[in-house]
């Protein structure tokens, strides 16, 4: 059994603990009013999340012509420049295709020219028909009035009549001659059809022969490359994959009541698990506007609804796109990176420019 307190301990302890009572209890207030104020400091006034990744655009890089690769002076991961060779498709039958057309063009010129020298001996065999009905039609115009007076008998006249018909008929001949060598031309206008569609021709060929050499239509990084020399290209079918290194971003998810605090060029901090220490810069791009719903899509015309309802509603998440400012050459940026991000608001004056939302023809909250 313990002893007792001396005379003047115990209250002297139970003066200390209501000291000690409610200052531990205003203590715990105000750290609970701290961390409320901390954690609506994070949440709201600098909306930050850690459901967000590294992205950048990416293509798949694919010939315009079919034929086997001769040439792959590329490997997987590379960068290259824009313009940087990618893969050579075997040219050879499209040079060969190419000069075949190119004969059939100097062919072509040639038959024009021979079709215009034809022109002009049916123009020239018209005049001469026109010349001969202009003297058979003298010719009656005189013998006719000699009928009456019998300087001519009626059989001179009617020949002469028939030469008229006759040399009328061969007028018409010529000038379907004329038309017809024309027609043959194909002179349509300023342009001759006969040497336009040939020298289409040409062009597509030529363009074919460009096309077997395929190069990289920006800087980028070569990914997926599962092929050698030798290779089967088809013409429309993925070769390889390039990487648009030009432009970084993140897409951050964001939950729908921190969307309000969020506007695009916003400066935003960027931490990336693989580099956790480097703290990169970003501006917020834009806020996605929909969503895919499984509950409500239609299905076969009809919206597919579920008939049950959750009495706890969870957040839906929008996609922010954030772009990256400030690139580091020793922590390069590889797309599917986890990032987390805080969302800073209008500080970083140094921000690239962004259209204010009233450009963009979208509304602002007062």
């Amino acid at each position: 059994m313990a002893a007792p307190l001396p005379s003047g301990v115990q209250p002297a302890r139970d003066t200390a603990l209501r000291v000690v009572g409610p200052t531990l209890s205003a203590a715990i207030m105000l750290a609970a009013i701290v961390a409320a104020l901390y954690v609506t400091r994070i949440y709201y006034v600098y909306p930050r999340t850690d459901d967000a990744y590294v992205r950048a655009n990416m293509i798949a890089v694919a010939p315009h012509v079919s034929g086997p690769i001769v040439q792959l002076p590329i490997v997987d991961n590379q960068y290259v420049k824009q313009g940087a060779l990618l893969f050579v498709v075997d040219p050879r039958p499209y040079r060969a295709a190419l000069d075949q057309l190119t004969a059939k063009l100097a062919l072509t010129n040639l038959e024009i020219r021979a079709y215009t020298d034809a022109i002009n001996a049916a123009e020239a065999e018209q005049k001469r028909r026109e010349a001969d009905l202009a003297y058979d039609k003298q010719y009656l115009g005189r013998i006719e009035p000699l009928l009456a007076r019998h300087f001519v008998t009626a059989n001179d006249v009617f020949d002469a009549r028939s030469r008229v018909h006759a040399a009328e008929a061969a007028v018409d001949n010529a000038r379907s001659e004329v038309r017809r060598a024309q027609n043959n031309l194909g002179q349509l206008g300023d342009i001759n059809a006969r040497r336009k569609e040939v020298e289409a021709a040409v062009e597509d060929a030529r363009l074919n022969v460009n096309y077997c050499y395929v190069h990289a239509p920006f800087d980028g990084l070569v990914t997926n490359l599962n092929i050698s020399v030798g290779q089967y290209a088809n013409e429309g079918k993925d070769v390889l994959s390039l990487v648009d290194d030009r432009t970084w971003y993140v897409v951050a998810n964001f939950r729908e009541n921190f969307l309000d605090h969020i506007r695009p060029g916003m400066s935003v901090d960027v931490y990336l698990l693989s580099y956790p220490e480097k703290r990169f810069r970003g501006r917020v791009q834009g806020v996605g506007w929909a969503l895919y719903q499984q509950n409500g899509a239609t299905v076969e015309g009809l919206p597919a609804v579920e008939p049950t309802l959750n009495w706890v509603r969870l957040s839906q998440r929008f996609p922010v796109r954030i772009v990256l400012d400030d690139r580091d050459p020793l922590r390069p940026f590889r797309t599917g990176q986890t990032a987390v991000v805080t969302v800073k608001g209008f500080k970083d004056q140094h921000a690239l420019p962004i259209r204010p939302l009233q450009q963009q023809g979208l509304p602002i909250e007062p």
